[in-house]
C-alpha cells in the first residue's frame, strides 16, 4: 500500500526530518513540500493525496484552522512543539499528533495508524457502481462505467457520457470528491477523465472518443505514472 503524502511546515529544519523519515518509509511517497497553508491547499487540489503531515504553529493560518476549512480533507498526522494542541487535535479526527522532536520510532507508529485506517476504509467500502447527480430539475442515476470525462464551466460541470452530457450546478472539485479514485484522475484545472476510456495520448493531450483534452502541466508526471503502473 503506497500512501500519498504532503508536508506542512514553515520550518525548513523541520521539513527535513520529515522528508528523511518519510524516505525511510517504502510505503509513503512524498508528493510536495508546502511552506504554509495556502500552498498545502493548492497541493490537494493539483494532486490526489491520502496523508498530510501538519505542523499547528504556522504564520498568517494555523494548521488547524486550514484543517477544519477543508470540506474532504485526507488523514491528517500533527506535528507541533506545543503540547497544548494534542486535544483539539484528537477533536478533529486527527489520525495522530507528534510532539516535536520526535524519533523515528513514534513517527513510523504514527503511519501505521494510517495503515490500519485505509485497510478499515477499503473493507468497510463496497465498489461504487452509480451515483446520484441533479440536473435540469431532475436526479439523475448515473452509472460509474458509463462516464468518459468531466469539464469545469464555473459554478457548472458538464459530465459525459458517449451519446450525450448532462450539465451540473457543482464545482469540478466537489464532483470528483464524489467519484471513486479509480478510475478517474484529474489531469488539467478544468478535466478529469476515466482512465480506462481513453485511447491514445499526444504530447500534452489525451483522447477520449472524439474529444482531445489537455494535460496539465502539475498533472502530468502523475497521470504518466498512474497509467504505468
Amino acid at each position: 500500500m503506497i500512501i500519498r503524502c504532503i508536508i506542512v511546515e514553515d520550518e525548513p529544519v523541520s521539513q527535513d526530518v520529515l522528508k528523511k523519515y518519510i524516505a525511510d518509509c517504502p510505503n509513503l511517497k512524498l508528493i510536495e513540500v508546502c511552506n504554509n497553508a495556502f500552498e498545502a491547499n493548492d497541493a490537494l487540489v493539483n494532486h490526489e493525496v491520502q496523508l498530510m503531515f501538519l505542523d499547528i504553529n504556522m504564520p498568517r493560518l494555523s494548521g488547524m484552522k486550514f484543517y477544519k476549512s477543508l470540506s474532504n480533507p485526507p488523514f491528517v498526522i500533527f506535528t507541533t512543539a506545543y503540547p497544548e494542541y494534542a486535544l483539539e487535535g484528537f477533536e478533529v479526527d486527527a489520525v495522530d499528533y507528534l510532539l516535536k522532536p520526535f524519533p523515528f520510532e513514534r513517527f513510523l507508529k504514527a503511519v501505521n495508524r494510517v495503515v490500519e485506517r485505509l485497510k478499515k476504509q477499503d473493507n468497510n467500502l463496497l465498489p461504487e457502481k452509480f451515483i446520484l447527480l441533479k440536473a435540469d430539475k431532475k436526479i439523475h442515476k448515473i452509472n460509474i462505467a458509463d462516464l468518459l470525462y468531466l469539464e469545469a464551466m464555473g459554478d457548472y460541470v458538464k459530465v459525459f457520457f458517449s451519446d450525450k452530457h448532462i450539465i451540473v450546478h457543482d464545482t469540478l472539485q466537489g464532483l470528483q470528491s464524489q467519484l471513486p479514485q479509480q478510475p478517474f484522475f484529474r489531469v488539467h484545472k478544468s478535466y478529469i477523465i476515466a482512465t480506462e476510456k481513453f485511447s491514445y495520448i499526444e504530447g500534452n493531450m489525451v483522447q477520449i472518443g472524439e474529444k482531445s483534452i489537455p494535460i496539465g502541466l502539475t498533472y502530468r508526471n502523475d497521470f504518466l505514472k498512474l497509467i504505468k503502473d
